[in-house]
């Protein structure tokens, strides 16, 4: 009976022991200096920004593609077309969200990052940023 009780008061403790074992080994890491280091999140680079930028945009997510974009182009997109179509997407967030200027502005900025820059026919006639497009063009 005495056998039973301990090993009732002691399931509950070792169904516990990993996670107390991960704690130990997290703090040990924390102490030793020579301990092994879980390997860092590897950072991405300026295009993938670039690339889970666009998608978040398809997918409606506006803010994380603000924010993805931005990085891409902090990050230094290394060639003026994808420069471009980082700010492209950034004229479209801005305009989709009545921020005119914000809009004008990007697109004037794709527009110095690749003065070959257009939009397409379908893009151009967007009832949001199409006009802002098309008088950015205009004025260039």
């Amino acid at each position: 009976m005495r056998l039973m009780i301990i090993m009732l008061l002691l399931i509950p403790l070792l169904t516990g022991c990993e996670t107390v074992q991960k704690g130990i080994k997290d703090i040990k890491a924390a102490i030793d200096p020579d301990a092994p280091r879980p390997k860092a999140e590897p950072t991405r680079s300026a295009d993938q920004l670039l690339t889970a930028g666009v998608a978040a945009y398809e997918e409606g997510s506006y803010g994380q593609a603000q924010r993805l974009l931005q990085s891409s182009l902090a990050e230094g997109i290394p060639t003026r077309t994808n420069q471009a179509r980082a700010y492209k997407y950034l004229a479209f967030i801005y305009c989709v969200t009545d921020r005119a200027a914000q809009c004008r502005e990007e697109f004037n900025n794709a527009f110095s990052a690749d003065p070959n820059f257009t939009l397409t026919a379908a893009e151009s006639g967007h009832p949001s940023w199409g006009p802002v497009y098309r008088s950015v063009s205009r004025g260039r």
